[in-house]
Protein backbone atom coordinates (compact mmCIF):
# COMPACT_ATOMS: atom_id res chain seq x y z
CA UNK A 1 0.00 0.00 0.00
CA UNK A 2 1.40 3.56 -0.62
CA UNK A 3 0.50 6.56 1.05
CA UNK A 4 -1.65 7.72 -1.47
CA UNK A 5 -3.82 4.96 -1.13
CA UNK A 6 -3.67 5.11 2.56
CA UNK A 7 -5.57 8.44 2.63
CA UNK A 8 -7.78 7.28 0.35
CA UNK A 9 -9.45 3.70 1.72
CA UNK A 10 -9.05 5.47 5.37
CA UNK A 11 -10.96 8.34 4.87
CA UNK A 12 -13.26 6.65 2.25
CA UNK A 13 -13.98 4.49 5.36
CA UNK A 14 -14.57 7.18 7.86
CA UNK A 15 -17.45 8.72 5.81
CA UNK A 16 -19.09 5.48 4.57
CA UNK A 17 -19.09 4.74 8.68
CA UNK A 18 -20.36 8.15 9.36
CA UNK A 19 -17.42 10.45 10.57
CA UNK A 20 -18.06 13.57 8.58
CA UNK A 21 -21.69 13.78 8.63
CA UNK A 22 -22.05 17.11 8.64
CA UNK A 23 -22.27 19.84 10.54
CA UNK A 24 -20.50 17.84 13.44
CA UNK A 25 -22.26 18.94 16.84
CA UNK A 26 -21.55 18.78 20.31
CA UNK A 27 -23.54 20.69 22.97
CA UNK A 28 -25.39 22.37 20.22
CA UNK A 29 -22.67 23.69 18.76
CA UNK A 30 -20.55 23.12 15.36
CA UNK A 31 -16.99 21.37 16.23
CA UNK A 32 -14.18 22.52 14.68
CA UNK A 33 -13.17 18.89 13.31
CA UNK A 34 -8.99 19.45 13.17
CA UNK A 35 -8.85 20.06 16.74
CA UNK A 36 -10.93 17.20 17.41
CA UNK A 37 -9.40 14.81 14.67
CA UNK A 38 -5.60 15.73 16.38
CA UNK A 39 -6.70 14.95 19.59
CA UNK A 40 -8.37 11.51 18.71
CA UNK A 41 -4.80 11.07 16.89
CA UNK A 42 -3.31 11.65 20.50
CA UNK A 43 -5.55 9.45 21.94
CA UNK A 44 -4.58 6.47 20.09
CA UNK A 45 -0.68 7.37 20.92
CA UNK A 46 -1.93 7.25 24.08
CA UNK A 47 -3.53 3.45 23.98
CA UNK A 48 -0.07 2.49 21.94
CA UNK A 49 1.73 4.03 25.45
CA UNK A 50 -0.65 1.90 27.21
CA UNK A 51 0.18 -1.55 24.96
CA UNK A 52 3.77 -0.83 25.79
CA UNK A 53 3.50 0.05 29.78
CA UNK A 54 1.28 -3.21 30.22
CA UNK A 55 4.15 -5.68 28.71
CA UNK A 56 2.75 -6.58 25.16
CA UNK A 57 5.33 -7.89 23.10
CA UNK A 58 5.96 -5.44 20.41
CA UNK A 59 5.21 -7.72 17.65
CA UNK A 60 2.07 -9.05 19.43
CA UNK A 61 -0.94 -8.76 17.48
CA UNK A 62 -3.90 -10.35 19.39
CA UNK A 63 -8.20 -10.54 19.70
CA UNK A 64 -10.08 -8.80 22.26
CA UNK A 65 -13.52 -10.56 23.26
CA UNK A 66 -15.28 -8.74 20.82
CA UNK A 67 -13.00 -8.99 17.82
CA UNK A 68 -11.35 -6.45 17.43
CA UNK A 69 -7.55 -6.09 16.57
CA UNK A 70 -5.24 -5.09 19.47
CA UNK A 71 -1.56 -4.04 20.24
CA UNK A 72 1.03 -1.33 20.01
CA UNK A 73 1.47 -1.91 16.17
CA UNK A 74 -2.33 -2.02 16.18
CA UNK A 75 -2.93 1.14 17.94
CA UNK A 76 -0.07 3.11 15.59
CA UNK A 77 -1.88 2.16 12.89
CA UNK A 78 -4.67 3.92 13.88
CA UNK A 79 -2.59 7.31 14.51
CA UNK A 80 -1.72 6.39 10.86
CA UNK A 81 -4.74 5.82 9.84
CA UNK A 82 -6.42 9.19 11.51
CA UNK A 83 -4.03 10.85 10.13
CA UNK A 84 -4.94 10.07 6.53
CA UNK A 85 -8.39 10.31 7.40
CA UNK A 86 -7.74 14.05 8.05
CA UNK A 87 -5.29 14.46 4.72
CA UNK A 88 -7.89 13.13 2.83
CA UNK A 89 -11.22 15.06 3.69
CA UNK A 90 -8.99 18.03 3.24
CA UNK A 91 -7.73 16.99 0.11
CA UNK A 92 -3.92 17.52 1.49
CA UNK A 93 -2.49 14.31 0.18
CA UNK A 94 -0.09 16.14 -2.31
CA UNK A 95 0.31 18.54 0.05
CA UNK A 96 1.47 16.18 2.57
CA UNK A 97 3.58 14.14 0.12
CA UNK A 98 5.80 17.42 -0.92
CA UNK A 99 5.90 18.05 3.12
CA UNK A 100 7.11 14.86 4.23
CA UNK A 101 9.72 15.15 1.01
CA UNK A 102 11.18 18.23 2.16
CA UNK A 103 10.95 17.79 6.05
CA UNK A 104 12.84 14.01 5.06
CA UNK A 105 15.60 15.68 3.03
CA UNK A 106 15.86 18.11 5.87
CA UNK A 107 16.67 16.18 8.62
CA UNK A 108 19.59 14.49 6.47
CA UNK A 109 21.16 17.98 7.07
CA UNK A 110 20.84 18.36 10.64
CA UNK A 111 23.81 18.12 12.69
CA UNK A 112 23.96 15.22 14.94
CA UNK A 113 21.11 14.83 17.75
CA UNK A 114 20.47 18.47 16.70
CA UNK A 115 23.20 19.62 18.61
CA UNK A 116 23.14 16.78 21.65
CA UNK A 117 19.65 17.34 22.31
CA UNK A 118 18.65 14.69 25.45
CA UNK A 119 14.94 13.70 23.37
Amino acid sequence: MNIKNLIKEAHETAEIKGWWDLPVLRNGSIVDTIPEKIALMHSELSEALEEYRKGTELFSIYESEKGKPEGFCVELADVLIRIADLLGYYQLDNTFLEALRLKLAYNKTRSYRHNNKKC
